[in-house]
Order: C-alpha cells, then structure tokens, then sequence
C-alpha cells in the first residue's frame, strides 16, 4: 500500500510535490474533464456521477463492431461472448467489495436490485415485522422500505424504526444504533443501512451492525451506492446477508449504469433461498431446455431475471480495468490524504461561514466532505459553479465536495480552497 504524508501545508508548492510524489497521479490523464473558461473544472462531484473514463468509447466501439459483423452471433462470439456478460465484471468487484466471485453479480439498476433482494430476505411475521434504518437516509431507500412494508400490509409508522442522530449532531452514533437493534430484540426482521449516508458523509460501522443485527437474528442489508469504488470493503468476512450499489458513481460506468449485487454464499449458494425468478438467473444446464420450473444458479448471479445488459455493462467493464491497475487499497491510501488536505485547507478559511459535518476521523468517511450553511448555501454553491467547481447542493444546507483519488489532485484541491478564499 501506498503511503502519503499528512504534514499538510497550505500552500500551492506542497500540493505540487504531493502529486509529484503521488504514484497514481498517472490516472488523472485516463479520463475526459468538463471544460470551464477553456480550462477543466475542478470536478468534485463523483459521489454523484464519476467522469468518464478515456477507454470507454472503445470498450463501446468492440460491441457495436460485434454486434454489427456477428449480430445474434455475439451471444457466443465476438471478443467478449454476451451469453457471460455480466460474469466480466465480477472478479474484480470480488475484490473490491470483499467477497467470493460466487457472491457478486451486476443486474438492473440499484432500487431495482434492493426491491428484489427486500422481496428475497424480508419475511415478516406477527412478531418479527419491523426494519431499522437511519434517519435521512436516501430518499430511494426511504421510498423502498416504505412500499415493501406496505405490500405486506403493514404500517410504516410501526414497521419502520428510524435511528435519528442525537444532541443536536448531524451524525449519529455507532453506539445507538447497536443499542437501537438491542431493543427491538426479536420483533426486528432487517436492518437496512447506506454504508455511507449521503447527506453526512458518515460512513457506518458496517461489521459492528451486521454483527449486532445477526445477534437478535435479524437480517443485515446494505446500500452501498456511495462505498462502492470508494472504500475497500469486506462483506463476507463481515458476514453481511445482501447488499447493493449502483456503478455510475465512483465506478465511473455513465449515467443509468447496471448495478451490483452481494449475496452472502451462505443464501447465494442455496437454491432454496426465495427469490423472483428470471431465465437469466436459471440453472445454465438446463436453461435452453425451455421448461417449466424454476431452478436457480447456486451463486448471486441466481437473481439475475433479464438477459444480460451489454450496452449498460461495457462503460463499469472499462472502467473497472483502470482500478485493477490503481488498486483498492492505494486508492484508499491517496483517498484518505487527499480528502485530509482538504479537510485542513477549509479549517483555514475564514471568509465563509459553514460547519463541516463529516466526520473527522478517516475510518468514518470516504472521499466527501460536507459543507452545513446556515445560511446561503444555494448561493455560494452557485459561485463555485461560476468559478468553474463542480460539486453539488442537498436540502436543507449541504454541499458535498468529494475528491475522488483516481482523477483528482492535490492541486485540485489546493485551486478549490483557493477560488473559496475569494468570495
């Protein structure tokens, strides 16, 4: 693992030595930057969509040239046989997400994939019915959780337990969500977290839940839509039951990217465990048997339902060869420095007037920072998007500033603080 130095200086000489020194400042170069003025923007937005990588439009190019010289034939043809699809993006995943191959697949989009995995693992009874999740989690998830009681007929004011950060912080404590799970004991069927909050920046103690869940035996679930490709995870260790993301984030895959998919090899290797069925998620052995009755793959890839999506696959495909390259681990390394930089750079800024509500401690973030005014923040928002910086605003307050390790800099972040040292 990389290591960097966090004897940080305001100043832009140290930024540059810092890239000068920085072994993966090579990979800046592998992506397409907006433009602002001429020159390109300060682009601190991939917790929300990661910039394209500069190998996409080729990776693109092989399909279309497969599907143009071989058509149906590039099911079995063709650099990369479609038929396996989605299996190309799995070993690398594997490792970034802490699993065994057999436990990852991508499919669909990210709530598409939780409703499914919901469906599979949620079974509520009289007594065990209720879903703890935090307070102000992502709308999507919000809106899942809510319409899934609601298909059992339950409601979602005694289903849904909502774990609020206490004493007026905008984070909460890992300490009272466990307490939380403790007390709903046995009437607790799943806990459903993001593994990082979108509005915080809090990245959650995923084992200490999971293990505190598993403990009154309810079910562990994740979305780690702002995790993956941004902090190295280890979720069968952990012994997490399921978990999603999307790709269109941190991964870099484009807008509307397929998603990924964890299950735990001790559901995913069960054929047994519930699940919608699809022909893509059948037994290959006997899928062109064209018969009745379902029988599932034993691996995660035995919830795919729909033939695999090639177009909305190739760009996390491409993608994923540069973090291959660049390392989870590195990446985390040169994560942790750079968003520390910043971090010290905005405690030196004295003309604005906004309270950084991220947690300090590296272990209990990723590559964001968020930025609590009181008020003016839509306004000052829009002067870093004059100024030529993309980040971007959530209600009431926010904005998130993430410098993601594979394409942003020191300098980057030393140019932000800045611009921000003007207004």
């Amino acid at each position: 693992m990389y290591q960097y130095s966090n004897s940080y200086i305001a100043s832009p000489s140290f930024a540059e030595t810092m890239d000068a020194n920085d072994p993966l400042a090579r990979f800046k170069s592998q992506f397409h930057f907006p433009k602002h003025g001429g020159n390109d923007v300060i682009y601190f937005c991939g917790n929300s969509l990661g910039l394209q990588p500069k190998n996409v439009a080729a990776a693109i190019e092989t399909e279309l040239t497969t599907w143009r010289e071989l058509a149906i034939g590039g099911y079995f043809g063709g650099t990369n046989p479609w038929l396996h699809y989605q299996e190309y993006t799995r070993s690398t995943l594997a490792g970034m997400m802490g699993a065994k191959e057999n436990e990852i697949t991508v499919m669909n989009a990210l709530t598409v994939n939780l409703h499914l995995l919901m469906l599979s693992f949620y079974k509520p009874t009289a007594t065990r019915f209720k879903i703890i999740m935090e307070a102000g989690a992502f709308p999507s998830d919000q809106y899942a959780v809510e319409t899934l009681v609601k298909h059992f007929n339950l409601d979602p004011e005694t289903a849904i337990i909502e774990i609020k950060p206490e004493g007026g912080k905008k984070t909460i404590e890992n300490s009272a969500i466990v307490t939380a799970i403790e007390a709903a004991g046995e009437s607790l069927a799943m806990v459903l977290f993001g593994g990082i909050n979108y509005y915080t920046g809090q990245l959650f103690d995923i084992q200490s839940i999971t293990a505190a869940a598993h403990k009154v035996g309810a079910i562990a679930a994740f979305d780690l839509a702002h995790v993956a490709g941004n902090v190295p995870m280890q979720l069968n260790a952990w012994n997490v039951d399921f978990a999603v993301w999307c790709s269109y984030k941190y991964l870099n895959a484009g807008p509307g990217a397929v998603g990924g998919v964890f299950v735990h090899e001790k559901h995913a290797t069960n054929i047994d465990t519930p699940r919608l069925g699809g022909w893509w998620g059948n037994d290959e052995a006997t899928r062109f048997k064209m018969e009745k009755g379902f029988i599932a793959k034993p691996t995660a890839s035995g919830w795919n339902m729909s033939t695999a999506q090639v177009f909305n696959t190739v760009n996390l495909k491409a993608s994923l060869t540069i973090f291959e390259d660049a390392g989870m681990q590195n990446l985390r390394s040169k994560s942790i420095a750079l968003t520390g930089y910043l971090a010290f750079l905005l405690e030196q800024l004295t003309s604005l007037s906004f309270t950084l509500i991220t947690p300090s401690d590296p272990n209990q973030r990723g590559a964001q920072l968020c930025l609590f005014f009181e008020e003016k923040g839509k306004e000052i928002y829009q002067k870093m998007k004059d100024h030529g910086i993309i980040v971007d605003y959530r209600e009431p307050g926010v904005i998130r500033v993430a410098p993601a390790p594979l394409y942003c800099s020191f300098k980057d972040v030393y140019r932000f603080y800045e611009i921000l040292k003007s207004f």
